[in-house]
């Protein structure tokens, strides 16, 4: 059977051979995931909490060979990797804080009203699982947006079983982490279908599993090209299905200028920071600086500042060598365009940053500076403070925008205000004076945006209401409540939140 090899970024040196699984490996997997539903879906909150706080404990167990498999996948390093790790491991055991509220189910119930117009018979409402799902790991994150990353954690706090497929930079430690998950499952007492892993190098087995008449939902962490493909085979099967895709971000960055004189030099080394933080290889990452030029002094100094801080940054090698390539081919390209200055000094750097320099003519003329470059480049887009509203609209969907401003200024508080209204339109999180890059897990977290950022923008793929794209309403009417699941009796024996009648009512025992 064909295999691939993974390989450590630092060196090249090969670290392991891998089977690339077929057709037939997808089938069965998607098989036993299928049988693993039922029994998934049947289990009460407190059992499914506990198989997410298991496999959260597995992980834990499993923690310094993780990591050091992990590094040496990926190069990110051991204190970056061992603080991603509790990120896995917090939001693991976060969701099985949801499932035990039980909020997530939306139990609604309306009794019998044969005097209302027109009469209302008795309905109940609730959520329910989808089925199994598809989950792509990412490569930028081998652990939390890996294969036990957050979909893989909000799809079986759904209740659905999981098909996951490692992206094959990181399949050593995607094959660790699933053994971990499988300890977990097992001690549970559930079928091994609950959670499967598929390895592969080329498109094959993520089509063949994207493409299975059983998967009911896909959840993708990497590019645009990658994410969009899934997006249109999964559009064209006889019955097509969600994909929960995250294809990355511009994520815009506006100075006024009352922030621009105040502290410029501050807000470019907090943005060459963010910008190079994991070699550039974060989908939050701020790509794009629109910049008032009307002081030019100030502007200049600012450019200077920001690429000697780009370029003074410590970075490791990038996750792999075609990452690499094809950064360093989008930089040229970019660098070659008639109207885009490099103004980056030397690097000693394993990756050559950069900082390019444009105006707003060439920003809205030229289609490929206006595509996410993932890597540790950050073009300058300088234009009139006028015009830096009306640059709102030229720019991609996206996960986030950020605003540094002087709301003290009340001039430079209405283009603030403005900023921020017009983002609010284009991606998922508005940051004020802040960074983009540090997507905390919660409950008001919003890691989404319209596409192409991705291709569901009423979802998110961080924080607690994640597990919403993985379940389905269902209203039950005038059934016997012997046929209707516990948790919509009227007693409420699990003690859920839930709306009766038209009032909330808190749950709780």
């Amino acid at each position: 059977m064909p295999t691939f090899t993974s390989h450590d970024p630092r060196d090249g040196a090969p670290l392991e051979t891998f089977v690339e699984d077929d057709e037939p490996a997808v089938d069965a997997a998607v098989a036993a995931a299928t049988a693993a539903a039922g029994p998934l879906a049947a289990l009460t909150l407190p059992a499914r909490a506990a198989l997410l706080d298991a496999i959260a404990d597995a992980l834990d167990a499993d923690g310094a060979a993780l990591v050091a498999r992990a590094d040496a996948e990926t190069a990110l390093g051991e204190g970056r990797l061992v603080g991603e790790l509790a990120r896995t491991t917090g939001q693991l055991r976060a969701f099985a804080d949801v499932v035990r509220e039980g909020a997530h189910l939306g139990v609604v119930i309306d009794h019998a009203d044969a005097s209302a117009t027109p009469p209302r018979p008795d309905l109940r409402r609730t959520r329910v699982p989808l089925g199994p799902v598809a989950v792509f790991g990412a490569s930028n994150f081998p652990l939390a947006f890996g294969v036990a990353g957050g979909d893989t954690a909000s799809a079986l706090a759904a209740g659905c079983p999981v098909v996951a497929k490692a992206h094959p930079s990181n399949a050593g430690t995607s094959a660790r982490v699933a053994a971990a998950v499988a300890t977990a499952v097992a001690a549970a007492g559930l079928p091994e279908g609950t959670f499967r892993l598929l390895q592969g190098a080329g498109h094959a087995v993520g089509a063949a599993l994207v493409t299975h008449p059983d998967v009911t939902a896909v959840a993708f962490t990497g590019s645009l090209a990658g994410g969009r493909a899934l997006a249109d085979l999964a559009a064209a099967r006889p019955e097509p299905i969600p994909v929960f895709a995250e294809m990355g971000s511009h994520n815009p960055v506006w100075v006024t200028p009352a922030a621009l004189a105040a502290r410029g030099a501050a807000i470019a080394d907090a943005l060459a920071g963010s910008a190079t933080l994991g070699v550039g290889q974060f989908c939050t990452k701020p790509s794009v600086v629109f910049l008032p030029d009307d002081d030019a002094a100030a502007a200049d100094a600012f450019v200077t500042h920001l690429a000697a801080a780009v370029a003074a940054a410590p970075l490791a090698p990038m996750l792999d060598r075609r990452i690499h390539d094809a950064f360093d081919a989008r930089r040229g390209a970019l660098a070659a365009i008639d109207g885009i200055t490099d103004v980056t000094p030397p690097s000693d750097a394993a990756v050559r940053p950069g900082v390019l320099v444009t105006d707003v003519a060439t920003w809205r003329r030229e289609p490929l500076v206006r595509e996410e470059c993932f890597g540790p480049l950050v073009v300058v887009v300088r234009c009139p403070a006028a015009a830096l509203v009306d640059t709102v609209a030229t720019v991609p969907g996206g996960l986030t925008a950020s605003v540094w401003s002087e709301p003290d200024d009340d001039a430079d508080r209405a283009t603030a205000a403005a900023l921020v209204a017009g983002a609010t339109r284009r991606v998922g999180r508005v940051l004020h004076d802040g960074v983009p890059t540090g997507v905390t897990v919660g409950w008001a977290q919003q890691h989404g945006g319209p596409y192409p950022a991705t291709t569901a923008p009423a979802t998110t793929s961080v924080g607690m209401h994640a597990v919403d794209r993985f379940l389905r309403p269902v209203a039950f009417q005038d059934l016997p409540e012997v046929l209707l699941p516990v948790w919509l009796h009227d007693a409420n024996p699990w003690g859920l939140p839930r709306r009766v009648d038209g009032r909330l009512e808190p749950g709780g025992r």
